[in-house]
């Protein structure tokens, strides 16, 4: 007995492949997307080898059909994971000329507080606070003893807190 042409198997299981395709993903829409896909890669499968046809229709639909379910909760959990990011950032403010003007001149009073340091000092303190640099990292960047960062760091420390207080 030869298997069953396309058109015998699409008109003989359609209807129970997106029955069985709506139990798993609950939507009508989707489950006609599905099924749909599941027979154009039946149709890809028979292009690729002249006179393919499944022996057993529903074992094969339900096996690409079942790859195609996992595909698209795998889609959809990426999507939703995204949307969640995406929702989880902060919106974009701006800001107004007010805030513009005392953030600019903070940073003018900072760079002037930090110019009256000695280059090397200025330079150290900058690689640990807006670098992050450890001071074993900063020793290696800059070529200064380890002893000479942490004198640096104390000196750049005393000369801010001297200048706040």
């Amino acid at each position: 007995m030869s298997p069953p042409p396309l058109e015998s198997i699409y008109k003989d299981h359609h209807s129970w492949l997106r029955g069985w395709l709506y139990q798993r993903v609950g939507c009508d829409q989707r489950a006609a997307d599905l099924a749909q896909d599941t027979f154009v890669r039946l149709l890809q499968a028979q292009h690729k080898q002249t006179g393919f046809t499944p022996e057993q229709p529903r074992a094969y639909l339900r096996t690409v059909a079942n790859g195609l379910v996992v595909d698209y909760f795998r889609r959809r959990s990426l999507e939703n994971a995204y949307l969640e990011a995406l929702a989880d950032m902060p919106e974009l403010t701006i800001m107004s000329e007010e805030e513009q003007l005392l953030i600019r001149e903070t940073l003018e009073q900072l760079d002037a507080l930090l110019n009256r340091l000695p280059t090397r000092v200025k330079t150290i303190f900058l690689l640990s606070q807006l670098e992050g640099l450890t001071y074993l990292q900063i020793a290696k960047k800059t070529g200064a003893s380890l002893s000479t960062v942490k004198r640096d760091m104390q000196q750049a420390f005393i000369h801010c807190l001297t200048l706040l207080w």
